[in-house]
């Protein structure tokens, strides 16, 4: 079975989109993908929780992952900020980890919202 033939059409869509999202981005558009891309999959992952549905929650922790890993990726540097971005991410990282054994929607909610907070203060716009 092919890849494409594993995943839905909108598995496909998604992926189309966010390449063609990838391919003509600056470092900081690069940011907020990830940043929306984490917080859509936790999003996910609290809504297949809440259903029931192991398979799509497992889905949607693997792709938090990968956003959480592409963003600890690309900090560089030793100054305070990029310190404090490599524990943020770390913790994340290791949230997202713990609820794959054990799943704690409210941990996985809160750390949601705090990337919607920092996406949002990114862009110039009120936390709540």
């Amino acid at each position: 079975m092919t890849l494409l033939a594993r995943n839905t059409p909108n598995d496909v869509y998604r992926r189309v989109e966010l390449e063609a999202r990838i391919g003509g981005s600056d470092p900081r558009q690069l940011v907020t993908l990830c940043y929306e891309q984490l917080i859509g999959a936790l999003g996910s992952a609290l809504h297949a929780a809440e259903r029931g549905d192991n398979n799509k929650k497992s889905e949607a922790l693997t792709r938090a992952l990968s956003s959480v890993t592409s963003l600890q990726l690309g900090v560089s540097g030793s100054d305070d900020i990029a310190g404090a971005l490599r524990h943020l991410y770390e913790a994340t990282r290791k949230a997202v980890l713990d609820s794959v054994i054990t799943f704690d929607a409210r941990a996985i909610a809160t750390m949601r919202q705090d990337y919607v907070d920092i996406l949002r203060a990114m862009h110039g716009e009120a936390t709540h």
